[in-house]
């Protein structure tokens, strides 16, 4: 029997006083807040599986710093090594690096060519891209494991990606309407052959966050 239920949590806050999307670049770390962040994802997790009679067998997290900091209090919380997996990564993003704001934008006409397209969306990624590298990881990671759940830790479009894929709505949205907050938990079960949405948790509801700096 493979894994019952897999937990997608996104990373906490980050550290990133110059405002900018961080995407792929290395170094963005978790801030003090984010740290905690983690803590509370993890607990939630703890408790949660705990009281349902379950148990976290493995844990998988994006390379990224700022997941793989996301990912140590649940591998402390369960005794378990944090897995690498490239396909888990943020997407790629011309504006890397960048503030994105309208202001930045309206002073470099040579940036408005990259938001043609804002359903693909042609500044980054291809949404269909995300989304089935993504798909391909859960599936793998259900696969992985003969019971318990697993815990993979990712980023807010990649897992968003998931939540429309798994609920059969277009991948095309405005950002603004995302629900993957901060260290918020999404889990998904098996149902027949389908990955189906079974619980939302946002775990730092209760937290005043700085979000910004997500593709």
């Amino acid at each position: 029997m493979p894994a019952d239920r897999i937990h997608l949590i996104r990373h906490g806050e980050v550290h990133n006083p110059g405002g900018v999307l961080y995407g792929r670049l290395p170094h963005f770390r978790l801030s003090d807040l984010g740290h905690e962040m983690a803590k509370s994802a993890a607990t939630k997790v703890a408790t949660t599986v705990a009281g349902e009679g379950r148990n976290v067998v493995k844990l998988l997290a994006s390379p990224l710093l700022r997941t793989q900091e996301s990912a140590a209090p649940v591998a402390n919380a369960f005794g378990l090594d944090v897995h690498t997996d490239e396909r888990l990564i943020e997407p790629y993003n011309i504006f890397e690096g960048r503030k994105l704001s309208a202001s930045h934008i309206l002073i470099r006409p040579h940036l408005y060519y990259h938001l043609r397209n804002p359903q693909k969306p042609s500044w980054g990624e291809p949404y269909e891209a995300i989304a089935a590298r993504m798909m391909a990881a859960i599936e793998d990671a259900w696969n992985s494991v003969d019971s318990g759940d697993v815990v993979i830790v990712s980023h807010q479009l990649p897992i968003v990606m998931v939540q429309l894929t798994v609920s059969g709505k277009p991948l095309a949205h405005n950002p603004k309407q995302r629900r993957c907050s901060l260290s918020s938990i999404t889990t998904l079960e098996r149902k027949g052959d389908k990955f189906v949405e079974v619980g939302y948790v946002d775990t730092a509801a209760n937290h005043k966050v700085i979000d910004r700096g997500a593709v």
